[in-house]
């Protein structure tokens, strides 16, 4: 396997926060999926999980080299739970059939919050030619 690319973003999660009380579920809907929403609104602090999740999807367009937009759109990208309760990034829509076309074999993701920022590394992985 060889690298494709990796990336990296922080947050401030007052950013978030203050979206969010602004714009309520306009901003949420446009940013994150129904599973994403669901499991954020479940915990102590809400916006801190949002921006975890906010900075995972920056840094994977960063990693997959497309930024956000028509290649990799923001629910084109989701941030599932695996059982060991390790992040995984889900793709649909555009982001999978970039990822098919580019024979990208899987992104891996970590994710990480304090009281003020939350980060997220992410690195796409293609299988050798």
């Amino acid at each position: 396997m060889i690298i494709y690319g990796i990336g990296i973003d922080v947050v401030e999660v007052g950013r978030i926060e203050a979206a969010i009380e602004r714009q309520g579920e306009a901003f949420l809907g446009r940013l994150f999926t129904e599973r994403e929403r669901g499991y954020c609104a479940r915990q102590k602090r809400p916006a801190l999980h949002y921006a975890a999740r906010f900075a995972a999807k920056e840094a994977v367009s960063k990693a997959l080299g497309t930024g956000i937009g028509g290649q990799a759109g923001w629910l084109d990208m989701e941030v599932e739970r695996a059982d060991s309760g390790a992040p995984k990034m889900v793709f649909s829509g555009n982001a999978a059939e970039f990822i098919a076309r580019e024979g990208i074999a899987e992104v891996q993701v970590s994710l990480s919050h304090a009281k003020e920022y939350a980060a997220a590394n992410a690195v796409a992985i293609r299988h050798s030619a």
